[in-house]
């Protein structure tokens, strides 16, 4: 983890988008604090290419319709998250007040970011179909065992999972699932795969999860394994996939 223990901010990103012809992206928490989210909205509002932010909100308070009146007139606040990987399924999966919250976004026209690991995709399920009203998106494709090559129950709950037509998924943080060292493009096909299969192109957004995906390679080394995959699609898929996708979820 050494490789990301500084500092990473909008002019050490824009270099990458550049270099490879992205015109715009979305920051997505990962602090739970109202300070984060201020100091993303602050850095959206200095650099254009930050089209919108993915803040978080404490979804669990009891004040939360209060809290959530305080970033309404946030023009670029898209979305919230919750980190929910690793977490004890009564905490968020399972849990009224949020899950009451969570449908409250809805109403006030905000997305909402999945963030689990493969092994709560199953409460996930059961998650989601309290939310029929919700934009939600799954980050990391559910965050395989591709290291392990925990294939079969992953694919079965993703294909559940993109039963719901409101349920977006992000082509992202594959190469940090699997073998940091001796990854290969090969390892990670049959995931992109199943995600085509189950979600098809028009629920599918490309996200670099940079600056995490440094520790797994390169950002030119991460992002040649989702064009590589896309390259086998039409030019109108490849496009929904790197972009009008994210734009449509996003309302960007």
């Amino acid at each position: 983890m050494a490789v990301i223990r500084k500092d990473f901010l909008p002019e050490d990103l824009l270099p990458l988008l550049k270099a490879h012809q992205i015109e715009g992206c979305i920051a997505v928490q990962a602090d739970e604090s109202k300070e984060e989210n201020e100091m993303l909205l602050s850095l959206a509002g200095q650099y254009s290419f930050i089209k919108g932010v993915v803040g978080w909100a404490d979804l669990l308070s009891p004040n939360f319709n209060e809290e959530i009146s305080s970033y309404l007139n946030s023009e670029k606040l898209v979305g919230f998250r919750c980190i929910m990987q690793g977490k004890e399924d009564e905490i968020y999966l399972k849990n009224e007040t949020f899950i009451q919250h969570v449908a409250l976004l809805a109403k006030l026209n905000y997305t909402y970011d999945l963030l689990v690991y493969h092994h709560q995709l199953p409460s996930l399920i059961k998650f989601v179909d309290r939310l029929p009203d919700n934009k939600l998106i799954l980050d990391h494709i559910g965050k395989p065992n591709i290291r392990q090559k925990d294939f079969r129950s992953w694919k079965e709950n993703i294909s559940q999972i993109a039963q719901h037509p409101h349920i977006y998924c992000k082509l992202s943080g594959m190469i940090t699932e699997a073998d940091y060292k001796q990854w290969r493009y090969e390892d990670i096909v049959p995931y992109m795969d199943a995600v085509g299969e189950a979600f098809g192109t028009d629920r599918i957004c490309f996200g670099s999860d940079w600056p995490v995906c440094l520790v797994a390679g390169s950002y030119e080394r991460m992002i040649q394994v989702a064009e590589k995959w896309a390259s086998q699609l039409s030019v109108i898929e490849q496009e929904n996939i790197f972009g009008k996708n994210t734009i449509k979820f996003y309302n960007i």
